[in-house]
């Protein structure tokens, strides 16, 4: 009866931590990141280069409709550029690379470097409340986010992929449907 009773102890303990990671996994990939980004310190300024210098301003950014229009037609002029590790400039982009320079040119937004730190503007959008212009991130590990676009309407988002370069797809596509987070306001369109 005793090295029963030492043997029960582990395996009690052991199936407790299960049920707890159990739990943790009914959640979907974007309620977890969601609370998970949330938490954190959110940024509610973003640097902006205007013709004075840089200054503070505030999330969301308010832009005209022509400047948006005008970020279309660099983003459909950009469709094809190929995907670079780190590029930020038309030789080649990687997703957040790519974000950056349009807001950039478009908007004149600094924006940081990293999806991850992307993911810390504005404030979270659920996926259902999406507006042209928002930022939708993405997760293919499930513990950061690791992906980031720019959501154009009609569940469509521009981005640079690894395998097409930049390019538009559909958020309800499987691949990225599995991998979606959440979505974050850094402008709105007047």
């Amino acid at each position: 009866m005793q090295p029963l009773r030492k043997l029960l102890v582990p395996v009690s303990f052991c199936v407790f931590l299960l049920n707890l990671t159990a739990c943790q996994s009914f959640q979907s990939l974007s309620d977890r990141m969601e609370s998970k980004y949330s938490a954190k310190k959110r940024k509610t300024y973003i640097a902006c280069s205007l013709p004075g210098g840089v200054v503070d301003c505030p999330l969301p950014v308010r832009v005209p409709e022509n400047s948006y229009m005008e970020m279309l037609a660099s983003l459909h002029a950009s469709r094809g550029t190929r995907y670079r590790f780190g590029g930020n400039d038309p030789e080649g982009f990687d997703c957040s690379g790519f974000v950056q320079y349009l807001y950039s040119i478009s908007f004149q937004m600094l924006l940081p470097r990293t999806s991850h730190d992307l993911a810390l503007l504005g404030s979270i959008i659920p996926r259902k409340s999406l507006k042209r212009g928002d930022l939708v991130f993405f997760s293919s590990g499930g513990s950061r986010i690791d992906h980031v676009g720019i959501f154009l309407g009609n569940g469509s988002f521009a981005h640079a992929a690894t395998s097409t370069g930049v390019t538009v797809s559909r958020i309800q596509e499987k691949y990225y449907d599995a991998r979606y987070a959440f979505g974050s306001r850094i402008i709105t369109v007047d």
